[in-house]
């Protein structure tokens, strides 16, 4: 079954405009199932996905060969799993250049796609990140009705309705929003999703992808981070707690933050210098996986981070909007 998502209504602007279009986020937050949803709306179109190692290897090594098979003969081109593909940027200039198809990708990892496909791609695509379910989707799922009147909410609204919409939205705060788990028929398989997502789909993927060797500091360091979110990082004390030298601690949090787990805030500064140097805070892009590295899925009434955790449910609620922090001289 299809769930409307909030993206849908931004990429539909550019459906007849000649850039290519790429939806990016990591896995399972529903990518394929967006793009199926375009590719099923528009005529004469191919569905490819670059998991399958024939067709992804005629790409890379005889590009003419795809496009005279897969490209010429159809005026909409969608390619899923486009990450896999290296000169995957490359080669889709070329066909981007020499053809006039309109073409869709979408990938599970920034990193991959922001190297090898965004240098070559300059002025001809447009880049959307999809992320699991905002708490409005969530709310349209479970309640539609509910979200109607969530959409229109106000001071005025009653408090039997606001109590409604908060009984929902700890269940936003303790599970996160990935489609699987939202769809769980309670709270064990829940957590049992949840487990999966982060040590087959997320963890293993910024392992293969970043070759990082020991993957026990990268889970160390998400699990601090976990335990920080909405406070400024001191990298010294990291560092420290998981035996990361300054150099990769940076280089292992830029690499979460491309495998869309992690959301970096930097302060706000009318000298913009400083805010590149000064140290950034640390918010989850969802909340399951941030509970389940700790462990932690009680109720917000009983827990001490729950200030913090509806500081990030603001934050992911304004994920696409430019955002920083602000702090006096005095620390406040």
């Amino acid at each position: 079954m299809y769930y409307k998502r909030d993206l849908e209504e931004k990429v539909e602007r550019y459906l007849d405009s000649p850039e290519i279009i790429a939806i990016f986020g990591p896995r399972q937050v529903g990518k394929t199932t967006l793009l199926k949803e375009f590719y099923n709306r528009v005529e004469n179109a191919i569905f490819m996905t670059f998991e399958d190692i024939e067709l992804k290897v005629l790409f890379e090594e005889d590009i003419k060969s795809f496009i005279q098979l897969y490209i010429e003969p159809y005026d909409h081109i969608f390619i899923d799993e486009f990450q896999y593909a290296s000169m995957g940027g490359k080669h889709l200039k070329y066909i981007y250049d020499t053809t006039s198809k309109k073409i869709f990708i979408s990938g599970s990892s920034a990193m991959e796609l922001s190297v090898n496909a965004i240098r070559y791609l300059a002025g001809r695509i447009f880049v959307f990140n999809l992320y699991s379910f905002s708490f409005g989707e969530f709310l349209r799922i479970k309640d539609a009705n509910l979200y109607q009147i969530y959409k229109d909410a106000n001071i005025n609204t009653s408090k039997i309705i606001i109590n409604q919409i908060n009984h929902y939205m700890q269940e936003y705060m303790i599970y996160g929003g990935y489609p699987r788990v939202v769809l769980s028929k309670d709270i064990e398989e829940k957590k049992e999703v949840l487990k999966n997502l982060l040590s087959i789909y997320l963890l293993r993927d910024i392992k293969d992808i970043a070759k990082i060797a020991d993957e026990s500091k990268m889970y160390k360091l998400l699990k601090v981070l976990s335990l920080q979110i909405g406070n400024v990082i001191v990298y010294n004390e990291i560092s420290t707690t998981t035996q990361l030298n300054s150099a990769k601690l940076k280089d292992y949090i830029s690499i979460l933050q491309k495998a869309f787990l992690i959301k970096e805030v930097r302060p706000f500064f009318t000298n913009k210098r400083l805010e590149i140097v000064k140290n950034p805070e640390i918010f989850f892009l969802d909340f399951g996986l941030r509970n389940v590295v700790i462990n932690n899925f009680s109720n917000l009434d009983n827990r001490v981070d729950s200030g913090a955790m509806l500081e990030n449910f603001v934050l992911r609620e304004l994920v696409e909007q430019e955002l920083k922090y602000y702090r006096t001289k005095n620390g406040a």
